[in-house]
């Protein structure tokens, strides 16, 4: 394992931590190919460092057709050469460390690429050979085999879920055809993944974020759902055949243990309605974070992000876990756009073409969003370009790459929007792999850094108080009086947090120091509409 200086309290900095998504197709270009690379993320360590995050979390960057942005992953040990190689990989871990900051790889245990040697083989062995057994193949219905073995919905938006291959079988992929799904009931994919997982340990990796962590576990008979109630979580003891299974658990308890032998973490991405069983995944023994969506989702609404954010800490308390906040990642709509828009809450089945945002309002928003993300008790995600305020991006049909649009038929715009290249200059990348919108230069980076009211700007002061001032990261979190539509808390140390979402200006409570405003006061040191504060009392 590579041996690197830790700083005090090097153990529990996950539970408090500012975490940076970096998608490397769209972070920085390094040798002009129009395709973010390891280099351009290199290159831009002291920006991230000076930004003040503690660690950068690398959506995967391993070997893969590309099929579903690399979570079609061929080879989980070498690094796909459009961004580099794997002593590239090794040298931006080490690098990064140096400057005091962590490195979190993804892990996509569910499925692998259709590319994957695994695969390849079962396809060549054929029917009932042990190949084929790491997956799940299974003859078709019908009087040929010519029917599907099943009734199971896509996971995106509920396409197919099985492919016939030419001798007749059929396999089974809750995403797309190029991503079949393992069998977790084999010993040798449950070995392989906890190799996988020292292998990145081994290399310095801090953390390791689990894809689609709810549904590697599959009843073994695959029933239908056709006689099942619609919630995909119906009341009473009846459990779901692929979703958020019991005999998942003994396969995280297995991973908790790898972990502690290299003092790394895990991350969770777990969606489920139900708390008590969300916070099974974060006992002890099992994950040590997962990602919270109903925070991620909720519209700009005082009363709901209320409900959202006690919600939230009540489900994590009884496992002693710290909740983790975040606006926005590289499936879900920009939240200046989405906080611009009528509905502001986040759905993927009401995703669709042409839905107008007052960008200004909800750049407004976004900006007190911010204040109020960092201010919450645990850990906080700030995706790449929300430091900068970018809006989502609208993509030209014909250049649309997201298999999400693809098999809705066309209806669904995609992921792309939220995909686009960083503009790091006004001088746009050279022919990016998706178009940067014409107004782009206007967020460059390097445009935003000497500006004192940039977005930029606000996320680095937010970001070096949150962690140098007392009062943030872990700790209580204590409701106080209010107005209707406001929302105020307290921290530790004298430290308060109100967010104005009501259409009144407010009065600011008692305080002896303003530490940061997202919007400047009004002239009377009132609070107005869609701003938020930290104070110090």
């Amino acid at each position: 394992m590579a041996d690197f200086p830790l700083p005090e309290n090097a153990a529990d900095w996950w539970r408090s931590a500012a975490i940076y998504q970096v998608y490397v197709r769209s972070f920085a270009d390094g040798d002009g190919d129009g395709t973010g690379d390891l280099v351009g993320v290199r290159a831009r360590l002291p920006y991230l460092a000076e930004l003040g995050v503690d660690a950068l979390w690398f959506t995967p960057w391993y070997l893969s057709p590309l099929a579903d942005g690399g979570y079609d992953v061929a080879d989980y040990r070498t690094i796909d050469p459009a961004f580099g190689t794997l002593a590239e990989a090794e040298k931006l871990i080490a690098e990064a460390r140096e400057l005091g900051i962590r490195t979190i790889v993804d892990i996509v245990p569910n499925h692998v690429s259709d590319q994957h040697a695994w695969f390849k083989a079962a396809l060549a062995a054929g029917p009932g050979s042990p190949e084929r057994e790491l997956f799940h193949f299974r003859p078709g219905r019908g009087e040929h085999g010519e029917l599907p073995p099943g009734d199971w919905p896509s996971q995106f938006n509920g396409a197919a879920t099985w492919t016939r291959v030419p001798d007749g079988e059929w396999y089974l992929h809750l995403f797309t055809p190029e991503q079949p799904d393992l069998n977790w009931d084999h010993p040798v994919v449950r070995r392989e993944h906890e190799d996988v997982l020292r292998f990145w340990f081994e290399r310095g990796v801090a953390g390791v974020r689990i894809d689609s962590a709810a549904l590697l576990a599959k009843d073994p008979a695959l029933p239908d759902l056709a006689d099942r109630p619609a919630e995909p979580w119906p009341p009473g003891p009846e459990i779901h055949p692929y979703i958020d299974r019991d005999d998942l658990h003994t396969i995280y308890r297995s991973w908790r243990a790898i972990a502690d032998e290299y003092g790394g973490i895990f991350v969770g991405e777990v969606w489920l309605p139900d708390s008590e069983r969300f916070a099974r995944y974060l006992r002890p023994d099992e994950l040590h974070t997962a990602f919270n969506f109903s925070f991620l989702s909720c519209p700009w609404d005082a009363g709901k992000l209320r409900t959202s954010i006690e919600e939230t800490l009540a489900e994590h308390a009884p496992v002693g876990a710290p909740a983790t906040w975040v606006l926005c990642n590289h499936d879900v709509t920009r939240t200046v756009t989405r906080y611009g828009r009528a509905d502001t809450g986040f759905d993927f089945a009401t995703k669709a073409f042409g839905t107008p945002a007052d960008l200004a309002l909800g750049t407004r928003r976004a900006r007190a969003a911010a204040l109020l993300s960092l201010a919450l008790p645990g850990a906080v995600y700030v995706y790449q370009g929300e430091e900068l305020g970018l809006p989502e991006a609208d993509i030209p049909l014909g250049q649309i790459q997201d298999p999400m649009h693809f098999r809705s038929g066309g209806t669904d715009p995609g992921r792309d929007g939220c995909r686009v290249p960083l503009p790091w200059t006004e001088e746009p990348w050279n022919e990016p792999w998706l178009p940067q919108p014409a107004d782009w230069p206007a967020y460059a980076a390097d445009r935003q850094a000497g500006d004192p009211d940039s977005m930029l700007t606000l996320y680095r002061t937010a970001l070096g108080l949150r962690r140098a001032a007392a009062g943030f990261g872990g700790g209580s979190l204590q409701w106080l009086p209010a107005p209707p539509g406001v929302l105020a808390f307290g921290r530790p140390d004298g430290l308060v947090c109100v967010a104005n979402l009501s259409p009144e200006p407010v009065p600011l409570p008692a305080h002896t120091s303003l530490l940061l405003s997202s919007s400047a006061l009004g002239a009377d040191g009132l609070l107005g509409q869609d701003t938020a504060v930290w104070l110090r009392t």
